[in-house]
């Protein structure tokens, strides 16, 4: 975690589908961020995860494994690591979930329904 107070994200509860977390780069975690995100709304399905999750860089290597065999406990039907994630980070989650990673580019439309 880093220790920043400055984290923002966006929880959408979509009906029939549960929620979309979306992160600007996670800084306290995207881990805390999602178990935030059901805490907060009381929900325990999380239908989608896009954003930074701010691991790239030598710094956060460490806890890109960690961070994605909880991801996989949590289990998103999709994930969308974004900027901050890293090219490293992004490849493991692809690897490890690649039922579930979509990769993303810019100017990318996201229709949660």
């Amino acid at each position: 975690m880093d220790p920043f107070r400055d984290d923002q994200g966006i929880i959408i509860n979509l009906k029939d589908k549960c929620l979309v977390v979306i992160s600007g780069c996670a800084h306290a975690g995207i881990i805390n961020t999602v178990n935030y995100s059901k805490k907060i709304t009381q929900t325990d399905k999380i239908h989608a995860v896009l954003g930074g999750f701010h691991l790239t860089g030598p710094l956060f290597e460490q806890i890109i494994t960690p961070t994605i065999e909880e991801m996989k406990k949590i289990n998103p039907d999709y994930l969308v690591p974004m900027h901050c994630t890293g090219w490293d980070a992004i490849n493991q989650f692809k690897e490890e979930m690649p039922d579930n990673v979509i990769i993303n580019t810019v100017g990318t439309t996201y229709i949660f329904e």
